[in-house]
């Protein structure tokens, strides 16, 4: 209860390996009082048998609680603690300083409100403080504090402290990042973090834990338009419907007028529904159940937004991603996209450029290797309703998810609507699939031939044309080899050229199924998750896989180019 009224203040720490994280969170949590006995004993103990100070304190260890880490001496998971001070309450995240694992301080930064920045001051600004500052930027954290840590070891020198964040400024101005406090501090010896240290009489600023104590970080999501991503229709009996979720922005009351996207149906809020008494007035950041006065069709992942100021609806976005998987992005592959409590259907059709986060040039770029960041286009299989990340983090913020592994591949920013989705419609037509179909007595299908070169996908695909021809059948036979001619002649055998094929060929033959024809392709098409965007694209069970399965030993015989023999992923 003494901390009820308090404020609350998300932070997270970053920068490079061993620029001492993990120490000053420690620190932190030492000398705000917040450490048990029990604790302060396991501390002790482990800081003899396995920290990194000769057997003195190591604050670290109260962090970084996996044991790989403890054996590697660094950060691998994001590590959250609580702490609180007499004027307010502190969630603090240590993220990661190793490259491999950014996309776990990409985890870290989405809910913060301020960043620590650690610099060793015997290294100065490194690559990954600046990838770390670049994130930081992107996200919209614009509270910084630029901690130039381990002074002691350069002999609390002024002039190594002032060069290190005249070069940290000069990189600042160019990402944005116009104001940032610095401080010479000693995560070990909590020198200017919990009181002024008599060893750098030359620094008049403010310590750390003042600082963090006094930031003001604007609550200014009351005042924009009301949001609410449905996380949960709440339906206990046959008398009471409800919609539960987290207010991302605004206010709402009993009465107000809401449309619900991307439906655009629109209703009144009838009661905010919470324990133990329904409330007047909900505002940014409460969790409720709202109750409408219509009979309105809503469901997980559509949001409530206020009638007359409803955000745009779009299927096709400029956006910054941040790739995070091992495997490189390549255009055109499909993915789900998360965003809010939506999950829809995604691709990258364009990387325009990639960013060299020392210099910030634009470099031009086929795929996005781990923690690379680039600037995309995406593709939607549906419109959502979305604002631009720098306006509401909720809408605007998403994750790409493969559709095989489940794993989470990237994480990115919307920036705004592409103008061309809004000039491009389907046209109507009064000849339908079905009346083509009907006129040719017959159902369009796509019979997809997958396997080894030299597996005889080409030979059977024939066959089975000539067979159909012979029964009176519409087909079309769509070969590797033979799109390569003309369709796909300016694709090369990258990765990102075998993907963008096999989506061309998907979309062709979606229109030949559309004319009615019945089409096989034969194509070795590896990648299950483009097997599977060919798949999507059809109407259910308009698509049929065949996989030609030939011993690896015949294939091998038969294959003149070779491709059999040439390593790259199958799956």
């Amino acid at each position: 209860m003494a901390h009820q009224h308090k404020s609350l203040l998300r932070f997270i720490t970053c920068g490079s390996v061993d620029d001492g994280k993990s120490t000053l969170i420690g620190r932190l949590l030492y000398d705000s009082k917040m450490i048990f006995e029990d604790q302060m004993a396991a501390l002790e103990a482990d800081s003899r048998r396995v920290g990194t100070q000769g057997g003195a304190i190591d604050f670290a260890l109260l962090v970084d609680g996996l044991a790989a880490e403890r054996e590697q001496g660094i950060t691998i998971d994001v590590a959250y603690r609580f702490f609180a001070t007499d004027k307010r309450k502190f969630i603090v995240a240590d993220t990661p300083g190793h490259e491999q694992y950014t996309r776990n301080m990409v985890t870290g930064a989405s809910t913060a409100d301020a960043a620590v920045i650690l610099i060793d001051a015997r290294k100065g600004v490194l690559t990954q403080t600046r990838r770390h500052s670049y994130l930081v930027s992107l996200l919209g954290i614009r509270h910084v504090v630029l901690a130039v840590n381990k002074m002691d070891l350069v002999g609390w020198d002024q002039a190594v402290f002032d060069q290190i964040v005249a070069d940290y400024r000069a990189f600042a101005d160019q990402i944005g990042l116009t104001t940032f406090t610095a401080i010479p501090i000693s995560g070990l010896g909590g020198d200017n973090m919990a009181s002024k240290s008599a060893a750098s009489p030359w620094y008049n600023g403010p310590i750390l834990m003042d600082w963090l104590e006094g930031v003001e970080v604007e609550d200014d999501l009351r005042g924009k338009p009301f949001r609410m991503p449905v996380q949960w229709v709440n339906r206990p009996n046959l008398d009471f419907r409800g919609f539960a979720g987290q207010i991302a922005s605004g206010t709402v009351k009993p009465g107000d007028r809401v449309k619900v996207l991307p439906s655009g149906r629109e209703s009144r809020v009838a009661r905010i529904v919470t324990l133990p008494d329904d409330l007047d007035q909900a505002v940014a950041g409460q969790s409720v159940t709202l109750t409408l006065t219509d009979e309105v069709d809503i469901s997980r992942g559509d949001i409530l937004v206020a009638a007359d100021d409803p955000p745009a609806v779009a299927g096709q976005f400029e956006a910054t991603l941040v790739w995070m998987d091992e495997e490189p992005l390549p255009p055109g592959r499909g993915y789900l996209m998360k965003i809010g409590t939506r999950t829809v259907g995604a691709s990258v059709s364009e990387i325009k450029h990639r960013v060299n986060v020392n210099t910030l040039e634009h470099l031009a770029a086929k795929r996005l290797e781990l923690n690379e960041i680039g600037q995309v286009n995406l593709s939607l299989d549906q419109a959502i309703p979305f604002e631009p990340y720098a306006d509401n983090r909720d809408l605007g913020g998403f994750i790409l998810i493969d559709r095989i592994s489940n794993r989470t591949v990237g994480a990115g920013l919307l920036g705004f609507a592409l103008r061309r989705a809004d000039n491009i419609h389907w046209q109507h037509t009064d000849v339908t699939k079905q009346s083509r179909a009907a006129l040719k007595q017959q159902r369009g299908r796509v019979v997809w031939l997958t396997g080894l070169s030299g597996a005889g996908k080409s030979t059977i695909a024939n066959l089975v044309e000539k067979r159909l021809h012979a029964l009176g059948r519409h087909t079309y036979l769509l070969d590797g080899d033979n799109v390569r001619h003309g369709l796909n002649k300016n694709l090369g055998f990258t990765e990102e050229d075998r993907v963008e094929n096999i989506r061309r060929v998907a979309e062709v033959a979606k229109l030949m199924v559309d004319a009615g024809l019945i089409v096989l392709t034969a194509f070795i098409s590896p990648f299950r998750a483009e097997r599977r965007m060919a798949r999507e694209i059809l109407a259910k069970g308009e698509f049929v896989e065949v996989f030609v399965d030939t011993p690896l030993a015949v294939a091998e015989q038969r294959d003149v180019k070779g491709s059999t023999r040439r390593p790259g992923p199958v799956s």
